[in-house]
């Protein structure tokens, strides 16, 4: 079914059309949130958090500016992120906070640098071939581990930590030698 289906039925109400597109996508949207979230209780509440904002974000969905599947790969990927700061944030919150302590965020030179290494950093995954863009997508975004990629390519982890170093020292010299 194409997606403008699918979200025409999920826009009219259409709740087979959702259990519909959960059968097509659930497996793709449980690998990307459980590669985000480690503990599967936290992976399954942020789910249920995707699942709702599907119903709700239905109307929101433009197939001009990404297809179905990337798309809802994108609302899992925020959502597993978000969920993941929140954690973080309260594990902070449970120590003593100091009133004196500087403020964590960076400066406006800070994230103009950060915003120039972005720049640059995408310039230079560009340069990559699809397969090697993919491979340090899957690592470094998505944060699969080695060991997961090696096992869905077939091949061993030591191959896989090869073809990443491969890849890191590829960008590296597009960057001139920056660290990445």
């Amino acid at each position: 079914m194409s997606s403008e289906n699918w979200f025409a039925r999920l826009n009219a109400g259409d709740q087979d059309a959702m259990e519909g597109l959960l059968n097509e996508y659930g497996a793709m949207m449980a690998y990307v949130v459980r590669g985000i979230l480690t503990d599967p209780h936290e992976a399954e509440d942020c789910l249920a958090e995707v699942r709702a904002k599907l119903w709700e974000k239905a109307a929101c969905y433009d197939g001009e500016k990404a297809g179905l599947s990337t798309w809802i790969t994108a609302l899992c990927r925020n959502a597993a992120y978000d969920r993941r700061r929140a954690l973080a944030r309260r594990a902070s919150r449970a120590g003593a906070l100091d009133p004196n302590a500087p403020d964590p965020k960076p400066g406006p030179e800070e994230e103009a640098l950060r915003a120039e290494r972005t720049a640059a950093l995408r310039r230079a995954l560009n340069t990559l071939s699809f397969p090697d863009q993919r491979l340090f997508y899957r690592k470094y975004y998505y944060l699969q581990s080695t060991a997961q990629m090696a096992a869905e390519l077939g091949i061993t982890e030591r191959a896989m930590e090869g073809k990443l170093y491969r890849i890191r020292k590829k960008l590296q010299k597009q960057l001139g030698g920056d660290v990445l």
